[in-house]
């Protein structure tokens, strides 16, 4: 390690503390989906939306609440539903009779985190309206562009259990989430202390701001200047590569079973997603097991089964660890 990587590495320990500091808070009414929290810290540190997929009851909405109470910023929850229409996301003019003339009324997607519930459950214009502002970061109404609020974060949920009714999110969409993240049933041990946490005597205690969203915009900052060496940008495009071209590696097998590989947005946002990861941990400089850790929930929502893969049964999350387990760590 050279003088300047010591020199950031210690800024980058003393910058990161907060983090502690959130997740000690998240604690105290979360108990046992750390990783969710983490991947989370992850897309707000880097700028990147995540896609939740679990089932109901797995605490996604309360996670999300909590964490925008910890950072001090506005927080909205939008249930989306078939009958939603994209005036009812971003906002409308109105028309004001004392003053003749049309008002704008802001949407709910003017907060800095939002929670889209069951993105899957609105038809094409709406999400698309979603998926402007989560790219452009800004909203179009009557003539005049609103830009959204720093930090700007979404999150939104599926349920992967009903399809039925449900307008899925075309591929093309879905790659512009940074992560998609499955959400898992907690232990049982863990269960046990949900029950004790909510079915207690007391309420769980208040989860308190302990950050400005200042602090979140400063560490946005401070994460594009952490170190990632040439090794691990060709370890990256090797793993993306052989979502494309799996003969070249040496994966004969994943050929026919992949019709489309990852993009090169899947490139950028593994690096960036790996440089939060690093953040989180204190660290100055990007390690191959921080890609290792974030590779499925990069790559997941980006490689395109064939009909073969589904005939087999073989999942992408096979395929991505069959890759893993090729590509030679740096």
């Amino acid at each position: 390690m050279d003088f300047n990587l010591q020199v950031l590495n210690k800024r980058i320990q003393k910058e990161s503390e907060f983090i502690e500091n959130i997740l000690s808070e998240l604690r105290k009414v979360i108990v046992g989906q750390d990783k969710m929290i983490r991947r989370l810290l992850t897309g707000l540190l880097a700028d990147g939306h995540i896609l939740l997929e679990g089932v109901p009851g797995l605490a996604k909405t309360l996670t999300v609440n909590s964490l925008a109470k910890t950072i001090n910023t506005l927080f909205h929850r939008i249930q989306f539903t078939p009958d939603l229409l994209p005036a009812d996301l971003i906002g409308t003019l109105i028309y004001n009779q004392k003053s003749s003339g049309f008002e704008v009324k802001k949407g709910p997607i003017f907060a800095n985190i939002i929670l889209a519930d069951e993105i899957n459950r609105s038809p094409a214009k709406v999400q698309s309206a979603l998926l402007e502002a989560m790219q452009e970061r800004q909203v179009t109404i009557g003539d005049h562009t609103y830009k959204l609020e720093e930090p700007f974060l979404v999150l939104a949920t599926q349920n992967p259990i009903e399809q039925e009714g449900t307008y899925p999110l075309p591929e093309a969409q879905v790659d512009r989430f940074m992560l998609k993240i499955k959400v898992d049933y907690p232990s049982k041990e863990e269960e046990l202390k949900i029950l004790a946490l909510m079915t207690g005597s007391e309420l769980p205690k208040e989860v308190k701001a302990v950050v400005t969203p200042y602090h979140i915009l400063q560490a946005k900052e401070i994460v594009r200047s952490i170190y990632v060496d040439e090794k691990i940008h060709h370890y990256v495009t090797d793993i993306v590569f052989a979502t494309r071209y799996p003969e070249t590696y040496g994966l004969d097998s994943l050929k026919p079973l992949i019709d489309f590989g990852a993009s090169p947005r899947a490139s950028i946002n593994l690096v960036n997603a790996a440089k939060a990861n690093a953040f989180l941990d204190h660290r100055g400089y990007v390690i191959p097991e921080d890609i290792q850790e974030l590779g499925a929930d990069v790559l997941r929502h980006r490689i395109i089964p064939s009909f073969e893969a589904e005939a087999e049964e073989i999942t992408v999350e096979d395929m991505i660890q069959n890759i893993f387990e090729v590509i030679p760590v740096p």
